[in-house]
């Protein structure tokens, strides 16, 4: 039987994130064999992960990156089971080391960024969440993988990580950028302007705007002109541009950026919350 040493321990604590024990009874069972240990350490993971598929994996963190150009994004959430993993430094490394994929993959979705190399030895993103789910202990998962690119992307990640933006403007936005990241995150705004709200959206705030009206007993062609009245109301309050901007509600988002530089405006947004 090898000797199962505290450097080779280590190393394969290094390798997979798992406890000493966990990677010192490993090696045991591999009799010391470092590829073994690693398989054995993934099974478990595997085991672990089919026994928790079906458990509310609502915690987490929320990750936002641009690359060092700022022409790209990347927005990530990558959820656990509890509070206290969610706030354990080996998690947050972990769901920093994949948005860093998710960058340089220009990963835009769940599947996409799961295909990618996690260490460029054949471990994917998707083989690694089921080793660290058996690290952990607790179901871990990526829920969302989202990326803008522009002429310029600013990224903001809300104290805590609960809560992470991006946006994209149609050039170098600088700290003005960073007021309209974080208008997103506080007002979570729907859309750009009026223009990028969804059809379905506004048919549905018509239909509602009318029944009111209705309710407060006016007749049906002044119920029609009073919900369109009040779609106004809600292009100003949940759309980006229109919205009055936070840190001076007397102009709007759009005034704001038109102060700052006329050829300044938002092309996109994105944004991520656990729980808002």
């Amino acid at each position: 039987m090898s000797t199962i040493t505290a450097s080779l321990v280590n190393e394969l604590r290094k390798k997979t994130g798992a406890g000493m024990m966990d990677c010192k009874n490993a090696l045991v069972e591999a009799n010391g064999d470092m590829e073994v240990a690693v398989d054995l350490l993934r099974k478990k993971g595997q085991k672990v992960a089919a026994k928790r598929g079906d458990r509310d994996a609502s915690e987490g963190l929320v990750i936002a990156k641009t690359t060092a150009d700022g022409k790209l994004g990347v927005l990530l959430c990558l959820n656990c089971e509890t509070d206290f993993v969610a706030k354990n430094e080996d998690f947050g490394q972990f769901a920093n080391k994949l948005a860093d994929i998710a960058i340089a993959n220009n990963a835009n979705s769940v599947d996409d960024l799961k295909s990618k190399s996690y260490d460029g030895n054949g471990l994917s993103v998707a083989d690694k969440i089921t080793e660290q789910t058996g690290v952990i202990g607790e179901k871990i998962d990526i829920s969302a993988c989202q990326s803008i690119e522009a002429a310029n992307v600013v990224a903001y990640n809300h104290p805590g990580n609960q809560i992470a933006t991006l946006v994209g403007f149609t050039k170098e936005a600088q700290e003005a950028g960073r007021q309209v990241a974080m208008q997103v995150a506080a007002m979570a705004p729907i859309s750009v302007d009026e223009s990028s709200v969804p059809a379905d959206v506004i048919e549905k705030e018509l239909e509602i705007g009318k029944e009111l009206a209705i309710q407060e007993g006016k007749p049906a062609d002044l119920a029609e002109k009073i919900a369109h009245g009040r779609l106004k109301k809600f292009y100003k309050e949940s759309t980006l541009l229109n919205q009055a901007f936070v840190r001076d509600n007397k102009k709007s988002v759009k005034q704001f950026l038109q102060e700052t530089d006329g050829e300044l405006t938002v092309t996109d947004f994105k944004r991520l919350s656990l729980s808002i």
